[in-house]
């Protein structure tokens, strides 16, 4: 049995030595440690022995059953550290080696130039007002003297969720909002995207950006409309910045008027981008009908106000000498990583 165990012994630690795997390790210690293994099954025949021999044996088999687990442990041990080592070979950093440049975001020229003119209105004294792009037919027709079937509703020709819900054509509906819950003074400027039904061109979209303005105090005339105009354009454009007010028709203001801005490309001479004729319509504006104040619940004969609606997309083409709107939309990163 001496010689069985010292037989037992070399053999496990020669094919523990030979073992590549865990899984290897594990098949020698089920074939000499499990259950039916070769020493348990030793260990199972020590009652035939002498009760003189069986002492010797008992300790000569725990000593073989010892050497065998550490030489297993061991062996795992290393096939551990081995393969840690070789992952740490396998996964190191050059931490000298240059990084890859990730591409950083950065504002869209429309929120550029809108974030300057909502400063430049904020320092004049006005208030930002939001609403909702989903506007009730009353907020963005009715209230502001355009009834249904009125003519002036072809020029906004918008999309219709149904009779009394359209994708607002202008930001006007937050004017007549605000003067329902505030009472003059009010100064107010409603930035946010609109919708009409346009056919794309360089100067026209389906979906732009709209700010509008509203003043509504005690004498507020037509000079304070356009000295407020002209000291905005020149602020984002610079001193030297012309403009023009031609008379115009809104069925909201009374009276009326479009404000132009000489042609930045052809400075006045006449080009395709402003059909020629040396100046590009920016905003519309106009002294508040009495009507839509005293809609809103204001008396006409005690207050008067100013309103105006300014095209952004316009507004950035000339400050970044753009000829076609269509640039600010077709999101092209290499366009768009300039500014």
């Amino acid at each position: 049995m001496k010689q069985k165990l010292r037989q037992i012994l070399d053999t496990a630690l020669g094919d523990i030595q030979g073992a590549v795997s865990k899984e290897a390790l594990e098949n020698v210690r089920v074939r000499f440690l499990g259950k039916k293994g070769e020493l348990t099954a030793i260990l199972r025949g020590m009652g035939a022995l002498s009760p003189e021999e069986r002492p010797a044996m008992g300790q000569l088999a725990n000593e073989v059953r010892a050497k065998i687990e550490n030489a297993l442990d061991e062996a795992a041990s290393n096939m551990e550290r081995r393969a840690f080592e070789a992952r740490i070979a396998r996964e190191t950093i050059d931490v000298t080696m240059p990084g890859v440049r990730m591409a950083t975001g950065r504002k869209h020229p429309l929120n550029i130039v809108l974030d300057e003119l909502c400063d430049i209105f904020v320092g004049m004294g006005f208030s930002i007002a939001e609403g909702p792009e989903v506007e009730l037919d009353y907020y963005n027709f009715e209230a502001l003297n355009i009834p249904k079937n009125h003519p002036a509703r072809d020029t906004q020709d918008t999309f219709y969720v149904n009779d009394n819900i359209v994708l607002r054509t202008q930001t006007s509906g937050m004017q007549v909002r605000t003067m329902e819950k505030q009472k003059p003074p009010i100064r107010m400027i409603a930035p946010g995207r609109v919708f009409r039904s346009d056919a794309v061109d360089a100067n026209h979209s389906p979906v732009f950006h709209q700010i509008e303005g509203l003043v509504v105090d005690k004498g507020i005339t037509m000079g304070d409309l356009k000295g407020t105009l002209e000291i905005f354009a020149k602020r984002l454009y610079g001193e030297d910045t012309r403009v023009r007010f031609r008379p115009h028709h809104f069925p909201f203001t009374e009276p009326s008027a479009e404000m132009d801005m000489m042609c930045f490309k052809c400075q006045g001479e006449g080009c395709r981008l402003c059909k020629g004729e040396g100046w590009i319509e920016i905003l519309g504006c106009g002294m508040v009908h009495p009507r839509v104040l005293r809609t809103c619940g204001i008396d006409p004969d005690v207050y008067s106000g100013f309103a105006f609606g300014i095209g952004l997309e316009r507004i950035v083409m000339r400050r970044y000498k753009l000829d076609d709107m269509r640039l600010l939309f077709e999101n092209d990163a290499r366009f768009l990583s300039q500014f």
